[in-house]
């Protein structure tokens, strides 16, 4: 985080461990504090300047629901990005 933290607004749910942190102006999230590892951060790279989603040619898409690790998996595709 270089500025904006005042921004920042924090969100929990479940079992609260899992940190997810929003700006509080737009909306848009911005990273989270990983539940079943806290030394590990998930970030948004539309975040981030100089890197851009359509950096990394294919992801895992969750549906939102259900997390990978509870079993039952939560991905339910992959978005992939191919330069014409």
């Amino acid at each position: 985080m270089v500025r904006g933290g005042d921004k920042l607004t924090e969100y929990r749910f479940n079992t609260g461990e899992a940190v997810h942190f929003f700006c509080s102006v737009c909306g848009i999230y911005t990273f989270h504090q990983r539940r079943s590892n806290p030394q590990q951060y998930g970030v948004n790279v539309a975040c981030i300047d100089g890197v851009s989603p359509f950096d990394f040619p294919c992801v895992e898409v969750n549906d939102g629901v259900n997390h990978p690790k509870d079993g039952g998996g939560g991905v339910v595709g992959y978005l992939c990005y191919e330069k014409k």
